[in-house]
């Protein structure tokens, strides 16, 4: 696939995902929905990228849904019990108990599901699904401009992309019900005091600290180690019991003990030296290691 509506290049093992419709502030559509999920298997599937760092061009991260349909923007879904293209490119209807899935929880869930870890580096305004699709990302940082919305109930939708489960997990139910249930557009420093952010960086910092922290992790950490935390951390979040979490993080234990990386980790701290992990996560991913399963309605 050759994109045209985001950016994808890698640079020092790290991926740069870039949306790139700066003259619509980086607006959703069916074809950039097709063109980041391509993107994120790209770097599963590229043992050289070791992190995923994704931004927007321009002034705006992504400033929701492209509503240039006027109000059959969201109504427009096709014949529900017809899963083919309704005539936008990159896009196919796939159901999700009879219903037309929504197009930003298939981004979301890719997300979800990716290997490597993903920081977001919101350079400006992300409302709607600019910010729902940011929730599966490990990591996100703002810029001092940057302005959230979860607008949803202002347009009389509900809050799509699978934030039902992430965003209570990330700021609580309380916080989350004040920004769905309100709609309104709120600054960086509601946001970090939130936790839906980190940290909040003038603008000329943003990307310099988002790559610093992907390069920390390129150069200091096992692929596979990451991709097997990133794992046990998303799944233990509906884990029953940490006697759950318990057996899940023994089992990897006794996979990864005795493995090349684990030799190779404690070797060189004892050597005193930069570690050289051996292990690719194409390769080497240990069977323990928790799946979220590939999506059953088609993604």
């Amino acid at each position: 696939m050759a994109f045209t509506e985001i950016g994808y290049q890698v640079t020092d093992r790290v991926a740069t995902v870039t949306l790139r419709r700066p003259e619509r502030l980086n607006a959703f559509t069916l074809t950039m929905r097709a063109e980041l999920i391509e993107a994120f298997d790209r770097a599963d599937a590229d043992d050289d990228v070791r992190a995923v760092v994704v931004t927007g061009a321009g002034r705006a991260f992504c400033a929701g849904a492209d509503l240039s349909g006027g109000g059959d923007t969201f109504g427009h879904r096709g014949d529900p019990g017809d899963p083919g293209e309704p005539g936008e490119p990159g896009e196919r209807r796939e159901l999700v108990n009879g219903a037309p899935r929504d197009g930003g929880g298939t981004v979301a869930l890719r997300i979800a599901r990716s290997l490597k870890p993903v920081i977001g580096a919101i350079n400006g305004p992300a409302v709607g699904v600019g910010i729902t699709m940011t929730l599966p990302m490990d990591v996100r940082l703002a810029s001092d401009t940057a302005r959230f919305g979860f607008v949803f109930a202002r347009r009389g939708i509900v809050a799509e992309a699978a934030s039902s489960w992430f965003l209570p997990r990330i700021v609580g139910i309380a916080q989350a019900m004040e920004w769905a249930a309100t709609g309104r557009i709120f600054p960086a420093s509601e946001a970090l005091e939130g936790r839906l952010v980190s940290r909040v960086y003038p603008a000329d910092e943003l990307l310099p600290a988002a790559y610093a922290l992907a390069r920390e992790i390129a150069e200091n950490t096992s692929a596979v180690s990451v991709a097997a935390v990133r794992r046990l951390m998303w799944s233990g979040l509906s884990a029953a019991s940490p006697w759950e979490a318990h057996a899940a993080d023994s089992r990897l234990m006794t996979e990864l003990g005795g493995a090349p990386d684990a030799v190779e980790g404690v070797t060189a701290f004892l050597e005193k030296r930069p570690a050289r992990f051996p292990m690719t996560v194409s390769q080497d991913l240990p069977p323990g290691v928790p799946s979220w399963p590939d999506d059953p309605y088609g993604v």
